[in-house]
């Protein structure tokens, strides 16, 4: 495997290795990471660091990948909350901190293994890591997610993605008060020339992007917007909010501002999901509340009183 190579950014300065390596690389877990540390596979300028090294601006990390064994997703008992289910679809209401599907890292505790307990079928279309996984969303994004139990279900529910007949609605909680009733970010998105863990808002190898937003609540120094996406690329919302300079609290990756260490990953939550149901051709529209945490840093901010 080739190894990443991270470089130390300002906002990452001061921290410990194994907590910049954490938020930079969100799609492996923290056990794999310390693995890694712990075997000397993760160097700093060249040379083996502990996972208690701080971290200094300019700084070169280069993370050697362990070679892994063939990843089998197994059926596992995760008490999902399904908020509605046929012999086509289940939709679930995903936790933070969860998955989607199986990688390196993460090769169990995800919403696939959940999701193998769960079903006796799925659709088998995206192979065996992610059976009946039509969309994700990021491993700390909350909410509605659909799964398809056929192939049948799943061309159907793809195809309405793909021309946009399908919807999905979330609520952000963003830095900064927008002055904006609404508006729409069309700018294209593809890797961080920089950074090759993050996406960014560029012209180089991108594809387009393109997100609504409207004012829910504004508060003193943060607003609570819905989005709702027109396309589906990593990280969109994530990357669009910070391009316009409203990024995500609590976003470890994308939000370059002190934010609240209580959120414990970004304040994202995909709150409604539309599609039309692939056997009975009627358009269902489902919503998750949000989770207890989100709600109660909005009972705080509504404390402080109002945007002036």
């Amino acid at each position: 495997m080739n190894p990443i190579q991270l470089v130390i950014t300002e906002e990452m300065a001061s921290k410990r290795l194994d907590k910049v390596l954490s938020e930079a690389l969100e799609d492996f877990s923290r056990n794999y990471l310390q693995i890694l540390i712990d075997e000397k596979l993760i160097t700093v300028n060249g040379k083996v660091a502990k996972a208690s090294f701080k971290c200094k601006c300019g700084d070169v990390v280069e993370i050697e990948l362990k070679e892994t064994e063939e990843i089998e997703a197994v059926p596992q008992n995760l008490n999902l909350d399904v908020v509605y289910e046929d012999s086509d679809v289940i939709v679930v209401n995903k936790p933070k901190g969860m998955v989607v599907h199986p990688g390196p890292g993460n090769p169990d505790g995800t919403l696939v293994n959940g999701l193998l307990h769960h079903c006796t079928d799925l659709s088998g279309i995206n192979g065996v890591l992610r059976p009946g996984i039509v969309h994700r969303i990021d491993k700390d994004t909350t909410g509605l997610i659909v799964a398809c139990k056929n192939d049948k279900a799943h061309e159907s529910l793809a195809d309405q993605l793909m021309l946009k007949t399908a919807s999905r609605k979330y609520l952000a909680l963003v830095h900064g008060v927008m002055p904006h009733e609404f508006g729409t970010i069309d700018a294209p998105i593809g890797r961080d020339e920089k950074d090759r863990q993050k996406m960014a808002v560029t012209a180089k190898n991108s594809k387009n992007a393109v997100t609504h937003f409207k004012v829910v609540e504004r508060f003193q120094d943060a607003t609570l917007m819905e989005c709702s996406l027109e396309t589906g690329r990593t990280h969109q919302i994530r990357v669009h909010m910070q391009y316009i300079g409203y990024p995500i609290v609590g976003d470890p990756k994308y939000s370059l501002r002190k934010t609240r260490n209580d959120t414990q990953g970004q304040m994202l939550h995909a709150f409604e999901l539309t599609f039309v149901h692939p056997s009975t051709k009627k358009a269902m529209t489902f919503h998750a509340p949000l989770p207890e945490y989100f709600e109660q840093i909005l009972i705080e901010l509504r404390e402080k009183g109002a945007a002036k």
